[in-house]
C-alpha cells in the first residue's frame, strides 16, 4: 500500500450538527408517511445511517443492500451485482435510501433503478457527501450532508482498503510522492 497522510476535511462536531439538521428536515418531510423503509448501502453508509435514524421519531423499518462492481484495483468495469439484497418488501412503501458518498453517480443510479423495479410509493435519497468531481451521470439526491469538491476521502464510514471507517471526522488521503 502506498504511503499517505490524512488531512481533516470535516470535523466531528460539524458532522454531528449537520446530521441533526438533516434529520430534522427528513423528519418534517416523512413524519406523516406510512410504511417508511430506510435502506442503507453497505458498507460505507452504516455509521451515517445509524446516527441519522436515531434522530427520527416516526415508525420505520430498516434494511441494507450491498453491491459490488467487477473490476481490478481502483477501476470498475461498470458491471454491478448485488451481494446482499434487501429483505423487506418495499412495494407501496416510502423508501429513504442512505448512501455515504455519491461520486461518479453510477452505483447510486444503479441501486435507485434496482429499487424502483420493486414499486415503492416513493424513493428519496440521502447522501452524507456529494462529491461532483468525477460525476458521470445525473442522479437525483434529495438530502445532502456535505458537498466536497474533490479528494479521496476516508472516515465516518468511508474507507481506503477497508481502513479508517472508524474515524469520527472526514479526512482527505494525501499520497506521498515516491
Amino acid at each position: 500500500m502506498k504511503e499517505y497522510d490524512l488531512k481533516q476535511v470535516i470535523d466531528e462536531q460539524s458532522i454531528r450538527s449537520r446530521v441533526k439538521e438533516l434529520a430534522r428536515t427528513i423528519e418534517a418531510d416523512m413524519r406523516y408517511c406510512e410504511d417508511v423503509v430506510i435502506i442503507g448501502i453497505l458498507k460505507g453508509a452504516f455509521i451515517f445511517m445509524a446516527d441519522l435514524v436515531r434522530h427520527f421519531s416516526f415508525p420505520m423499518q430498516i434494511d441494507f443492500i450491498r453491491i459490488a462492481s467487477y473490476g481490478t484495483g481502483h477501476t470498475s468495469s461498470g458491471e454491478i451485482r448485488v451481494t446482499k439484497d434487501i429483505e423487506v418488501d418495499i412495494e407501496g412503501k416510502h423508501v429513504l435510501l442512505i448512501e455515504d458518498i455519491v461520486d461518479t453517480g453510477l452505483s447510486l443510479k444503479w441501486v435507485m433503478d434496482y429499487l424502483k423495479k420493486r414499486k415503492p410509493a416513493s424513493l428519496k435519497v440521502c447522501v452524507f457527501i456529494d462529491k461532483k468531481e468525477r460525476r458521470e451521470c445525473e442522479v437525483s439526491v434529495d438530502y445532502v450532508g456535505f458537498e466536497v469538491q474533490e479528494g479521496f476521502l476516508v472516515g465516518y464510514g468511508l474507507d481506503y482498503s477497508e481502513r479508517h471507517r472508524e474515524l469520527p471526522g472526514v479526512y482527505e488521503v494525501r499520497f506521498r510522492n515516491g
